[in-house]
């Protein structure tokens, strides 16, 4: 007997129906009650699927209302449906996929693919064979509900149906969707592209196996007039470029005319996916020789769709030039997410912060937009390939953007400042000649009386601070830099943001040129405090902390601590500690505390004591959590994070003022607790500290080395790089201050360290593409010497293992501290075991020799090993030995140590 329902339960249903769709705050919550009580009854579920596929007479919206909610019920609770309730969903869903009402086709597809998504593709065997089946059906509504439910099959299971568990349905289902390319509705066109688009990018077998097909039945619908079906073509053409280059480039000059008629299509969407193919395009090696006759007929479509639509005014309120005064919504404030800190050791050489101010996304001027749009991609293409052609792009240019500059419409100028600003990496050595007079006219666009023209002149102006700061300050530093600081106090939000980033990036650039004008400049920050709202107060918070890091010390004076602290600590008076605009609040102190080092001392107690009780906080609600994680919320650990990061913050600004205050605290006994934290991040912070609190206050962190040591060493796991990283600085700041009673810890670490020295290079991933392996190996080779230094019995055996890989890390470091004393370390594990240092004597030589000014005693230990090794082999054969040393490290030898 087929299940029929019960006249009163149905009107149950359908009112429950009616009354979920009132705004009714009450009303939404009784709802709520009433669907977990019906949930207890199984055929609550067979009412709704006859009310979404049987009653006809009910309106669309309540239909499709019902089939939402028995989603919501198959995603939480389908492996308690009894079976004959499953099989008979499952059967209405198939007999009802032709339904004349599209949105009643499309919640049935929802439904089969959440049914699908289940683990049930494997259970329902006759799922995919009946609906490809269906698609040949006379009946549009079958075929056309049948593929909205396989695309959306597709989109869920991608990498099910290509697998043995089901028999590879793929390989019949491909070559079937490439019938469908030909079909005379261009919504079944568009549905078959789209579920033969899935499977690009994994290159499923099946596919491959009919690439050509695939790509001719492309190139056929290319002048298609639905533009769903153009869309669905560029953007299968785009992850072709990725997958399978190879079968394009026969074909590459047509594809290139096509995609360039196609960034211009009339409809926006289709003009997007087609502008992502500049961007992949940039990305393949044969780029350069693809494009560069094309550029002629590119670059102006590119700019031309750099411009703001009517849209992006209207949406980004491009009208309204002060709304200062306006309160932010929550939902504009963005999460921000806390870098723990890493230890950065003095040595590495450069600068590591090169070229990064464009991985945020490349145009930060239209954040509320924040949805990828023609205008952002168009930007961000123009950027890539001028990181291609460099400055063989500008001749394309130069005469457009002079158009574009002086133009009187203020869109179209604003576009050409994106422009100029989107070049700025790739061809800043083309552009150098020109910047004299672009410079002085981009300052003057500051003043635009369009909010959006000054917000990007402020963008633009950031991208070419290098260069203006390279420049003798009075010709263009101190005029930006006084019309930067007026924009900050801009009465338009938008263009406060602007500028705030935009000094940001000028204080990292100029660092101490800024010192001068200090007094200004806190003047204005301290201003913008007043001023501004939510949003951009935690960009202002970012400034002063960047500021900090850029002037360092020369922020110490009396007049400067009255101006920036008590705004500040205002704020800090002001935030609970559950709000989470402590995070930048508390980043930008840890600066400042780094900054004023002994002039922080007035302002220390209070912000000690909260990180504390911040770090205590948090571990507490840890631990309810894990044992009732019903009762209780598991914490957002960020709190704690930023937190340790101001606690070390402290130590290093304060030294040794930090030890009355930890003297009062349990500090000590919390970072055990945060060093053994699940979560990396927080065990980073804690070895960051330890290794700060050891260098600050040594006899607080004695008593707890026995138990800290093991913890170090397990954490000694090149896995997790920073956490490696951190807890290796720690152990080397330990053994300077432990000596010879680091002994019975030797043990603990050593082995570690040695290991992961003897690694290759590990490739760069993408969470850690800042250069981290090499930092992580001089790190190790610096803590191996300072054991050696402390213990050289203990360590000096191991001495060939490591001796090479040691050698090489520490030859590119400047002379410091740190390399100091790891030095000594190994001269004197060399005097425990010379015969560990033989084999590898040359690169030893090499490390001696990258040394510019060792001290006086540290040059004499070099003078005897050198020498000593020279008298033990005899003169003939350090001639043959000294043969091998490149001009250069013979020369420095036999100037500076007479060997």
């Amino acid at each position: 007997m087929e299940w029929q329902p019960d006249e009163q339960g149905l009107q149950q249903v359908l009112q429950l129906l009616k009354d979920s769709q009132s705004p009714n705050t009450a009303t939404q919550r009784a709802v709520q009650e009433k669907l977990e009580q019906l949930n207890q009854y199984p055929d609550f579920n067979n009412y709704l699927i006859f009310v979404l596929t049987s009653l006809k007479s009910e309106d669309e919206p309540t239909r499709s209302l019902s089939g939402l909610i028995l989603k919501n019920n198959v995603k939480a609770h389908y492996q308690n449906f009894p079976p004959l309730v499953a099989d008979f969903i499952k059967r209405e869903c198939l007999n009802n996929i032709g339904d004349p009402s599209p949105l009643i086709r499309a919640t049935i597809g929802i439904l089969i693919t959440t049914i699908a998504s289940k683990g049930e593709l494997q259970m329902w065997p006759e799922l995919l064979p009946q609906l490809c089946n269906l698609l040949n059906s006379e009946d549009y509504n079958t075929c056309e509900g049948s593929f909205g439910a396989l695309q959306k099959i597709c989109e869920d299971s991608s990498e099910l149906l290509d697998s043995e568990a089901l028999n590879r349905p793929l390989n019949i289902m491909i070559p079937k969707f490439l019938q469908f390319f030909k079909h005379c509705s261009p919504k079944i066109r568009s549905h078959a592209i789209a579920c033969v688009n899935q499977f690009i990018i994994s290159r499923a077998q099946a596919l491959m196996d009919n690439i050509d097909t695939f790509i001719e039945s492309l190139f056929a619908l290319a002048a298609d007039e639905d533009s769903e079906v153009r869309k669905n073509v560029c953007r299968a053409l785009v992850m072709l470029l990725e997958v399978r280059i190879d079968r394009l480039i026969p074909h590459m000059h047509s594809i290139i005319q096509y995609m360039l008629q196609r960034t211009q299509d009339p409809d926006e969407n289709v003009a997007l996916e087609a502008c992502e193919f500049w961007l992949t395009l940039a990305e393949q090696p044969i780029c350069k020789e693809a494009l560069s006759s094309h550029l002629v007929q590119l670059i102006p479509i590119l700019v031309n769709g750099m411009k703001y639509s009517e849209i992006d005014i209207i949406l980004l309120k491009g009208d309204v030039e002060e709304d200062e005064t306006v309160p932010d919504s929550e939902q504009d404030i963005k999460p921000r997410f806390h870098k723990s800190r890493t230890v950065t050791l003095q040595h590495e050489g450069g600068d590591g912060e090169e070229g990064e101010d464009i991985d945020e996304e490349e145009d930060d001027d239209d954040d509320t937009l924040s949805d990828w749009n023609l205008r952002k991609c168009s930007a961000a293409a123009l950027d890539v390939l001028a990181n291609v052609f460099r400055d063989e792009l500008l001749p394309h240019l130069l005469l457009l953007l002079k158009g574009l500059l002086f133009h009187p419409d203020w869109v179209i100028k604003e576009s050409g400042i994106l422009v100029l600003g989107a070049i700025a990496e790739g061809c800043m050595q083309g552009m150098v000649p020109y910047l004299p007079e672009l410079i002085p006219h981009l300052i003057q666009c500051l003043c635009d009386k369009k909010a959006l023209v000054r917000s990007i002149a402020c963008w633009t102006l950031s991208r070419y601070a290098h260069w203006v700061v390279s420049q003798p300050p009075d010709s263009y530093l101190k005029p930006l830099m006084t019309e930067l600081l007026k924009r900050i106090l801009d009465s338009n939000k938008r263009v406060q943001e602007a500028a705030c980033s935009a000094f940001a990036t000028l204080e990292e650039e100029a660092c101490t040129e800024l010192v001068p004008y200090l007094s200004f400049i806190l003047d204005t920050l301290v201003f913008a405090f007043g001023k501004y709202q939510h949003k951009n107060l935690l960009i202002l918070y970012d400034a002063i902390g960047t500021l900090a890091d850029s002037v360092g010390h020369h922020l110490n004076q009396p007049e400067y601590i009255q101006k920036l602290m008590p705004p500040l600590i205002q704020k800090w008076n002001e935030l609970k500690d559950e709000d989470k605009d402590l995070f930048p609040l508390l980043e930008c102190l840890s600066s400042v505390a780094t900054a004023l080092q002994s002039g922080f001392l007035p302002y220390c107690e209070p912000v000690y004591q909260r990180c504390v009780t911040l770090v205590q906080k948090t571990l507490a609600q840890a631990m309810m959590y894990m044992q009732h994680p019903d009762q209780y919320e598991a914490p957002d650990k960020d709190f704690m994070i930023v937190a340790l990061d101001l606690l070390s913050g402290l130590a290093e600004g304060l030294g040794g003022h930090v030890e009355q205050l930890v003297a009062r605290s349990n500090i000590m006994t919390l970072l055990f607790q945060c060093m053994q934290d699940t979560m990396p991040e927080v065990r980073q912070s804690s070895f960051a500290l330890l290794g700060d609190l050891t260098k600050a206050c040594f006899p607080h962190v004695k008593p707890c080395i026995a138990e800290f040591m093991p913890i170090l060493g397990t954490n000694l796991n090149p896995e997790f790089i920073s956490v490696c990283n951190n807890a290796t600085w720690a152990i080397g700041e330990i053994c300077m201050q432990m000596g010879a009673e680091m002994q019975p810890y030797v043990g603990l670490v050593l082995n570690n360290l040695v290991e992961i020295i003897n690694r290759p290079n590990t490739p760069k991933t993408l969470l850690e593409n800042t250069g981290m392996p090499q930092i992580t190996k001089v790190s190790r080779a610096i803590t191996i010497g300072r054991l050696g230094y402390v213990c050289p019995q203990e360590v000096a055996p191991m001495l060939q293992q490591f001796i090479r890989p040691w050698c090489t890390s520490l030859r590119n470091i400047r002379d410091n501290e740190e390399k100091d004393s790891a030095f000594r370390g190994i001269c004197m594990m060399i005097g425990v075991n010379p015969g560990g240092v033989v084999q590898d004597f040359i690169f030893f030589c090499d490390a001696v020799a990258s040394w510019v000014s060792p001290k006086d005693d540290l040059r004499d230990m070099f003078y005897k090993i050198l020498h000593g090794f020279k008298d033990q082999v005899g003169e003939e054969n350090w001639q043959q030995f000294s043969e091998q040393f490149p001009p250069l490290l013979k020369e420095r030898l036999s100037a500076c140590y007479g060997v």
